[in-house]
């Protein structure tokens, strides 16, 4: 990462960004141009090891790209603001990111409900009762993560913070 003052490497962090995200971009290997799709997701930790859940239909082109190559770059940003100086009229950009890489799996149907909750569960939803005889109609794809790394923009002063900042969330 070329701007080192703005890297996140401390897990706890990068997992308090995550949580604050409502969407995961996969970016999958297509033939001539990757293929990115925004996506719901969960995420779980299991003795450190990261996994993000997904769900889709049981048919499409992010499932055929999945089979014929699992791994993906995945991406999520939240902390959306505008960041304006007046004394010399410009403006950035602030944002909390997390980049990173993995394999995906597709999740077998025993354990499709157990992942729909860890699903749920993202948005502060996990006591919804879902109707079961939907998942039939689902697939349910987990990404285990082999690698990530957080970005912060975030640099104005404390005056400026309520003054200047202007939320796009």
């Amino acid at each position: 990462m070329r701007r080192k003052d703005r890297e996140i490497t401390d897990f706890n962090e990068i997992m308090k960004i995550i949580d604050k995200c409502d969407t995961c971009r996969l970016a999958l290997i297509d033939e001539e141009y990757p293929y990115i799709v925004p996506l719901n997701f969960g995420v779980d930790v299991v003795d450190g090891q990261v996994y993000f859940y997904f769900h889709s239909a049981n048919q499409g082109k992010k499932l055929d790209l999945i089979r014929k190559h699992p791994k993906a770059t995945f991406e999520m940003d939240c902390e959306h603001r505008i960041i304006l100086y007046k004394e010399r009229m410009s403006c950035t950009m602030g944002y909390a990111s997390v980049i990173g890489h993995g394999t995906i799996e597709f999740v077998d149907d025993e354990y499709k409900y157990d992942a729909l909750k860890i699903l749920m569960r993202h948005y502060h939803s996990e006591a919804f009762q879902f109707n079961t005889d939907l998942m039939k109609a689902t697939t349910v794809f987990c990404l285990k993560v082999q690698d990530m790394v957080g970005k912060r923009r975030d640099n104005w002063h404390p005056e400026e913070k309520t003054k200047m900042a202007v939320s796009l969330e």
